[in-house]
């Protein structure tokens, strides 16, 4: 999976279990939290999943830019 300068997944360990969060940068000192899931029993676990969602996001990214051009162009 290539690195995304936009998107990256935050993993935190609560009282619970294991929390991912997928973060977005909207400046270079402020960061969002776009989506969250908890109750991983396991970090991998959480990784795993935020590095799937970064994935959807990055794919839908990508379409609507595409949808974009494409819309520019004359006929």
């Amino acid at each position: 999976m290539r690195k995304s300068k936009q998107y990256d997944v935050r993993v935190i360990q609560d009282k619970t279990g294991w929390m991912a969060e997928i973060i977005r940068r909207v400046t270079t000192k402020k960061t969002v939290v776009s989506t969250s899931q908890d109750g991983f029993s396991t970090e991998s676990e959480a990784q795993e999943w935020g590095q799937g969602e970064v994935k959807t996001f990055l794919q839908k990214r990508n379409l609507s830019k595409g949808n974009k051009r494409r819309s520019r162009q004359p006929e």
